[in-house]
C-alpha cells in the first residue's frame, strides 16, 4: 500500500524535522574524496551579534542552491559555516550592557571586559546560526569556526608577523578615520559618505606687516585653530609675490608660512588653501613635503583639545558655531555660501568621523594592491555581473594604506611589545622574555586590536587550517565561488584576493557573485526610519521556507536590486501547494507494483514522448542557467514546466488513461506520471528542499535521501521532436478553443461537436491523434476532421489554427432562451449607463466647470455604451430569430 501525503500542504509539519534529518544523516558533510572534484564555498561570516535579515536570507539561499545542485552533481560540496567577532558592534553592546548594570569598561579591566563578551557572544551569538538552520542551509556544521577561535587567531598572528617582517606593516603618525563615538581609528571602507546640504566658510588671513589679506575657503572653520600653512600653485599669478611671506592666523595670531604647492587647484575656489596637517588626509601630505610638522587641536572625544586656545572643552560643532561669530566679529569672515558636501559617517553608529592624525598600525598597500590587480585583468578573477570588475578595479588603482589598529579590547591584539625603557618594538609569536634592544624585562603589549576585516581577509584559507599544511586546505582550496553584496567589494573581496595571493600565492576563489539589495514593493531601501524592515523568520512561520527562497531566488538577477512583495510570496507557496496536490493524484493512482517496474521506452505514448522530451530540455536549460548563476532563470524554467506542463497539461491529458481499460496504457502512463515527477523534484530540491525531501520520502522507490541523489543529466535520446510539434499543436488548439466559449460564456460542462478543417494531412493526423484531448479538455463531444468546409451546415464560430480552422456549431452550444434573458439584462444596464452620462453631460454645471479631462472621460463613456448597446441588440435580433 502506497502511504500518501498529507491531504493539505503544511510546511510547518515537517521542515524542521527534515532539517533533523540531514543533519542526523550527516549529508552535510564534505568528505576528502580523491575520486571526486571538490567544491567549495565560503560563507561570508555573519556578525556574531547579528540576526537574520533578509539579506542574509537571500545570499545563503543562493549558496545553498548551489551546493545542494554540486553536491547531488557528483561534487565532494564543502560549505563551510562560521561568524565574525565584529570588534567594534560586539564591543558597543557589551559596553551599552554594562552600562545599564552601573558598570564602565574601565572598572573591569581588559581581562574582566573579555570575560564578559564572552559570556554575551556565547549567550546571544548563537542566535544567527539558529534562525540560518531554519532557512535550511545545508553548510558543514562540523566545520564551523570563528573569527577569534584558537586556529584562526594563529592565522591573524602569522600573517601579521610575516607582513610585518617583509616591511609590509609598519607603524607610524598618518590621518586615519576617527570616530568620536566608537572611539576607534576606522578604515576607509568603513566610511559611508552622504551627500548633504552645507555650508562653505570664505575667510580673510591677514598679511603680516602688510594691509593684505589672503582668502581661503573651508567646510570646517573649527579647523582653522589648527592650521601650519597656506598654500598656493607656484603657477599661480596671483599669488606670486606673497609666496615666502607669513600670514597671522585668525583667532589664534599665530604667524604661519605662505608655500608654494603644485597640489592646489587654481580654479578651485580664491586658489589658496589653508593647511592643516593633523585635520586633513591632503594636508597631511603636504605638511610632510613642507616639514610643517603638527598641531591636534582636537581629542578623541571630538572636543577641542588645549592647542584650541580659548575653545577648549568645546565640542567640535560648538567650536565652529563660537569660531564663525568670532570671524564675524573681527570682520574676518568674507562670505557663506552653500556647498554639496560628501560628509563621511562612521557605517556602524554614523557619528561623522574626524580625520584626525595618530599613532596606529599600517599595511603598505601598494605592492599588494599590484597582484591582486594583475589577477582581475588576466581572468584569474570573474564578477558576475561583469560590470563590478571596474569597482574592484577602481578601488585598488586608488587605494591608501590600510590603517589596521583599532582602540578596542574585542578581537586579536595587536602581536607587539613595547620596552619601556628604549622604546624597542617587537613583533613576536609568544611573549618575549625580555628586550631585544636593552635586555630589559619591561615590557608592555600594544592595548590595540586588529580591524575585524584584517582576520576576515584571511576566512578562505584559515578556516581550512593555515598556516599549517592540512589535507582540508590541500583539497578544498581554492575555492570556488564567492557569494556576497555589491557593498562589500572593498571592504571584503579585494582584501580576501591580495591575502591570499601573498600568503598562498594564488587567488582565493575563481568566481565572485555580487547580490543586490532588497528592496520594499514600492523600490524604498528597508530601514528601521521608514519601519519597512521584513524578518525572514515571520515569513517563514507564515509561508514556509521554500516559499521564502523560491522567492528570493526568482526576485531579481545577481548584481540588481529586487523588491520584495507577500504577493510573490504567496504565489511561490501556492506552487508549493500545486506540486504538493499533483504528487497526492499520482500517488492516489499509482498501482504499487507498477511503480517498481522499469518504464519501457517503447511504450511511450505521444504525450508521454511530449513530457519526456519537455523534461529533458527543462534539465539542460536549468542545469546551463546553474552553471552561469542565473538562479533566477533555472527557478523559473523549473516553475513553468512543474505547473503548466507537468500539471495543468500532462496530468489533464493522461486522466482518461489512468481511468480507462488498457491496463498497459495505463501502466505506462502511471510510470511517466511518477519517472517525470522524481525528475521535477531532483532539478527543484536546491530551491525548494523541504517540500522535494518530503515527497520524496514518500515515493514508491528504492532511493537514497533527495540530497544526495543524483542529479538529472540531459540525454538527446529523449528529445522527440515530432511528439512536441504534435502536442503543442493540439494545445493551442485547446486553448484557442477554450478561450472562444469563455468570451460567449459557454459553461465547460456544456459540450458540442468539433469540426476540424485542413488540407495539411500532416496536421489531419496529428488532429486525428489528438480526438480523445478534445473531448477530454476542450468540451468536445464528437469530432469531425475535414478537408473542405463547403458541407458545413448551420451557424458556426470559427476559430483559425496555422494550416487548420475549426468550427464550433452555435446551435449546440448557447440555449437562446437563456441567452436572450441574458441580453435583456444586459441591455437594461447599458440603458442606465446611457441615461446616466447623458444626465451628466447635459449639466451645464459639470460641463462647465469641471476639468476638460473628466468630461472627455464622459463622452468617452457615452460613446463605449453606445456601441455595446448596437452589439446587444443586433445579438438579441439574431437570439430572437432562433426561437
Amino acid at each position: 500500500m502506497i502511504e500518501n501525503l498529507a491531504t493539505t500542504y503544511n510546511p510547518k509539519e515537517f521542515e524542521d524535522k527534515m532539517y533533523k534529518f540531514w543533519i542526523e544523516n550527516d549529508f552535510f558533510k564534505a568528505e576528502i574524496d580523491e575520486n571526486k572534484t571538490p567544491f567549495t564555498i565560503m560563507m561570508p561570516p555573519p556578525n556574531v551579534t547579528g540576526s537574520l535579515h533578509m539579506g542574509h536570507a537571500l545570499q545563503n539561499t543562493f549558496q545553498d542552491v548551489l551546493t545542494r545542485w554540486k553536491r547531488m552533481d557528483g561534487y565532494s560540496a564543502l560549505w563551510l559555516p562560521g561568524m565574525d567577532h565584529a570588534s567594534i558592534s560586539t564591543e558597543s553592546r557589551v559596553v551599552n550592557k554594562l552600562k545599564l548594570e552601573g558598570i564602565s569598561k574601565d572598572d573591569l579591566g581588559r581581562e574582566g571586559f573579555l570575560e564578559e563578551a564572552w559570556d554575551w557572544t556565547h549567550k546571544y551569538g548563537g542566535t544567527i546560526k539558529n534562525q540560518m538552520k531554519k532557512i535550511g542551509v545545508s553548510c558543514d556544521w562540523s566545520r564551523e569556526r570563528f573569527t577569534l577561535d584558537e586556529g584562526l587567531t594563529h592565522a591573524v598572528e602569522e600573517v601579521f608577523i610575516r607582513l610585518y617582517e617583509k616591511d609590509l606593516i609598519y607603524r607610524g603618525d598618518r590621518i586615519i578615520n576617527w570616530c568620536p563615538n566608537c572611539m576607534t581609528a576606522i578604515s576607509d571602507a568603513e566610511v559611508d559618505h552622504e551627500d548633504k546640504k552645507s555650508n562653505i566658510w570664505h575667510i580673510k588671513y591677514p598679511i603680516k606687516d602688510s594691509d593684505e589679506f589672503i582668502e581661503i575657503a573651508t567646510t570646517r572653520p573649527e579647523t582653522l585653530l589648527g592650521d601650519l600653512a597656506i598654500a598656493v600653485n607656484p603657477k599661480d599669478e596671483r599669488y606670486e609675490t606673497l609666496i615666502g611671506k607669513t600670514a597671522i592666523l585668525p583667532l589664534m595670531n599665530r604667524e604661519i608660512p605662505i608655500i608654494a604647492d603644485d597640489y592646489v587647484d587654481i580654479e578651485f575656489g580664491s586658489g589658496a588653501v589653508k593647511i592643516t596637517p593633523s585635520h586633513d588626509p591632503n594636508d597631511f601630505e603636504i605638511g610632510e613635503r613642507h616639514e610643517l610638522g603638527q598641531c591636534i587641536i582636537m581629542n578623541e572625544d571630538a572636543t577641542i583639545s588645549k592647542e584650541g586656545g580659548k575653545y577648549e572643552g568645546l565640542d567640535r560643532f560648538e567650536a565652529r558655531k563660537k569660531v564663525v561669530d568670532d570671524l564675524k566679529e573681527l570682520d574676518l569672515l568674507v562670505q557663506i555660501k552653500e556647498h554639496d558636501n560628501s560628509i563621511g559617517h562612521c557605517e556602524r553608529c554614523e557619528t561623522i568621523i574626524e580625520p584626525l592624525i595618530s599613532k596606529q598600525w599600517f599595511v603598505k598597500m601598494e605592492d599588494l594592491a599590484k597582484p591582486a590587480l594583475e589577477a582581475y585583468k588576466n581572468g584569474e578573477v570573474n564578477f558576475i555581473p561583469e560590470r563590478f570588475g571596474g569597482v574592484y578595479t577602481h578601488w585598488l588603482e586608488n587605494i591608501r594604506d590600510w590603517c589596521i589598529s583599532r582602540q578596542l579590547w574585542w578581537g586579536h591584539r595587536i602581536p607587539a611589545y613595547y620596552c619601556d625603557d628604549c622604546e624597542e618594538i617587537i613583533i613576536s609569536r609568544t611573549e618575549p622574555e625580555k628586550c631585544t634592544k636593552c635586555g630589559s624585562t619591561n615590557l608592555t603589549m600594544d592595548e590595540d586590536t586588529l580591524d575585524t576585516w584584517f582576520s576576515s581577509a584571511l576566512w578562505p584559507f584559515s578556516t581550512l587550517g593555515w598556516p599549517e599544511e592540512t589535507p582540508d586546505l590541500d583539497y578544498f582550496f581554492p575555492t570556488d565561488v564567492l557569494v556576497t553584496g555589491y557593498d562589500i567589494i572593498f571592504f571584503w573581496v579585494v582584501r580576501m584576493v591580495f591575502s591570499s595571493i601573498e600568503a598562498m600565492g594564488e587567488v582565493p576563489f575563481k568566481d565572485v557573485v555580487l547580490t543586490g539589495l532588497i528592496r520594499d514593493e514600492l523600490g524604498r531601501k528597508m530601514s528601521k526610519s521608514l519601519d519597512n524592515g521584513i524578518d525572514p523568520l515571520e515569513v517563514i512561520e507564515d509561508y514556509g521556507s521554500d516559499a521564502l527562497r523560491f522567492t528570493l531566488v526568482t526576485g531579481g538577477t545577481p548584481g540588481n536590486d529586487m523588491r520584495f512583495s507577500y504577493e510573490r510570496v504567496e504565489a511561490n507557496r501556492n506552487f508549493a501547494n500545486k506540486l504538493w496536490n499533483a504528487t497526492r493524484f499520482v500517488l492516489m493512482n499509482l498501482d504499487e507494483h507498477v511503480a517498481k517496474e522499469q518504464l519501457n521506452m517503447e511504450d511511450l505514448e505521444e504525450e508521454d514522448r511530449w513530457i519526456i522530451s519537455r523534461m529533458n530540455t527543462t534539465i539542460k536549460e536549468v542545469t546551463r542557467n546553474l552553471e552561469n548563476y542565473d538562479l533566477s532563470l533555472a527557478a523559473g524554467r523549473i516553475y513553468d514546466f512543474t505547473w503548466d506542463e507537468y500539471c495543468d497539461w500532462y496530468i489533464e491529458m493522461v486522466k482518461s488513461r489512468l481511468y480507462g481499460q488498457d491496463e498497459k496504457s495505463k501502466e505506462t502512463a502511471e510510470k511517466v506520471l511518477l519517472f517525470v515527477l522524481e525528475n521535477i523534484l531532483k532539478l527543484l530540491h536546491p530551491f525548494m528542499p523541504f517540500i522535494t525531501e518530503e515527497i520524496w520520502q514518500h515515493l514508491p522507490i528504492e532511493a537514497d535521501a533527495l540530497i544526495v541523489s543524483d542529479w538529472p543529466k540531459y540525454d538527446e535520446n529523449l528529445i522527440y521532436e515530432e511528439s512536441e510539434k504534435a502536442i503543442e499543436y493540439i494545445k493551442t488548439a485547446i486553448t484557442r478553443i477554450r478561450n472562444a466559449r469563455a468570451e460567449m460564456n459557454i459553461i465547460p460542462s456544456r459540450k458540442s461537436e468539433q469540426i476540424f478543417v485542413s488540407k495539411d494531412k500532416r496536421i489531419r493526423g496529428v488532429l486525428k491523434s489528438g480526438e480523445q484531448y478534445f473531448k477530454d479538455l476542450a468540451s468536445a463531444d464528437n469530432i469531425k476532421i475535414l478537408e473542405s468546409k463547403d458541407d458545413i451546415e448551420g451557424e458556426t464560430i470559427s476559430i483559425v489554427l496555422e494550416k487548420s480552422e475549426v468550427f464550433l456549431p452555435l446551435d449546440e452550444l448557447i440555449d437562446y432562451g437563456k441567452e436572450k434573458e441574458r441580453l435583456e439584462k444586459e441591455k437594461e444596464r447599458l440603458q442606465e449607463e446611457i441615461e446616466r452620462v447623458d444626465r451628466q453631460l447635459s449639466n451645464k454645471g459639470f460641463v462647465n466647470n469641471a476639468p476638460e479631462k473628466l468630461v472627455n472621460e464622459e463622452k468617452a463613456k457615452k460613446e463605449k455604451y453606445e456601441n455595446m448597446m448596437e452589439n446587444v441588440l443586433e445579438r438579441l435580433d439574431s437570439v430572437k430569430e432562433k426561437l
